[in-house]
């Protein structure tokens, strides 16, 4: 299988993972008037076919112990089952994420639900795996906290301070969301530990299917009695809908899916350690505020107290995660 060689391009990949995580999201903004819960039936489609073509691809350059059919036929019961159990959270939280964006968009669902997920993983992962140097990783998540926090005193601003069923509903979901997504993280490096472990990408084909055996209740009861302020949706509505729709929740899949596979080869690394490896991936919160606010234009009409608090905030985001990136350099 293919394993970054030297930190330059173990970098590369949670760069590449980074990316990945905060764009995906915007496929949704794309499918416009199409509720997403039928969006996310495409999005699973991407997302397990994606990790297939990975685990075949670059999972497969050679029939080494780490390969992705090798550990996938040779993976113990405790190995999959951790695997599955990372992709049934994941999925969940994934849910209220979307659910989230919907509600408050992706300037804030994202802030506020992946950085509570960054600090509750990258905690999770240093315990089960202790690599780099705590005071910098630690330091650099204290960093993005502070900027989440900013950008929760701009989106108050941003609806002038009024409180409304749907702001509090927005981070609710989101904060729901962020414990859910920074607990799969750790049973995924788990998963790829210890004996009968799995490689980084027969990982995240055994995750996938966890995540699409979740979604098929889930994502049902959702369809039924959304949280959102839609309404219902049957499976006649998903055939109904346009080829564009489901190509963009592929896409979306699939991009997704590529910022995962990113990760869990970077976890994977003796180079990096699932702690930062995470830690980097969840800079996906820069990205997809950069997204909102400069793309979907979320903050176009807030007032100027709103709009001053982007800048401190973009840059503590980069001073943590750069913070982040240096860890692994100097050990414990």
């Amino acid at each position: 299988m293919y394993q970054p060689g030297n930190y330059t391009v173990a970098l590369i990949f949670m760069a590449i993972s980074m990316i990945s995580w905060g764009s995906w999201a915007n496929t949704i903004k794309a499918t416009r008037n199409w509720p997403f819960p039928l969006l996310y039936w495409d999005y699973v489609i991407g997302v397990v076919g994606a990790a297939l073509i990975y685990g075949l691809t670059l999972g497969s350059t050679d029939r080494g112990p780490t390969s992705f059919l090798v550990t996938l036929s040779g993976a113990s019961r405790d190995a999959i089952i951790l695997a599955i159990a990372g992709g049934a959270i994941f999925n969940v939280a994934n849910l209220l994420l979307v659910a989230a964006i919907d509600i408050a968009g992706l300037a804030v669902a994202f802030p506020v639900g992946i950085g509570l997920a960054l600090v509750v993983g990258v905690i999770w992962s240093y315990l089960i795996a202790p690599q780099g140097n705590v005071l910098l990783l630690f330091g650099g998540v204290a960093l993005v906290v502070a900027a989440i926090l900013v950008d929760a005193i701009a989106y108050r601003r941003r609806d002038g301070g009024q409180k409304n069923p749907d702001t509090a509903k927005g981070i609710i979901l989101s904060l729901l969301c962020g414990v859910l997504m920074g607990s799969f993280f750790p049973l995924v490096a788990r998963a790829g530990a210890g004996e009968g472990a799995l490689g980084p990408y027969a990982v995240l084909f055994v995750f996938s299917l966890g995540v699409a055996v979740s979604a098929i209740p889930v994502n049902g009861i959702l369809m039924r009695k959304p949280i959102t302020n839609t309404p219902p949706v049957s499976f006649k509505d998903y055939v109904r809908t346009g080829p564009a729709n489901h190509l963009w929740g592929i896409f979306g899949g699939a991009i997704w899916c590529t910022g995962a596979m990113a990760s869990f080869v970077g976890a994977h690394s003796a180079l990096v350690g699932p702690a930062t490896s995470y830690a980097m991936g969840q800079g996906a919160t820069m990205v997809s505020a950069l997204w909102g606010v400069f793309v979907w234009r979320e903050f176009a009409t807030a007032p100027a107290a709103s709009r001053r608090l982007l800048a401190p905030m973009f840059l503590l985001f980069i001073a943590g995660l750069l913070t982040i990136a240096v860890a692994p350099l100097y050990g414990n």
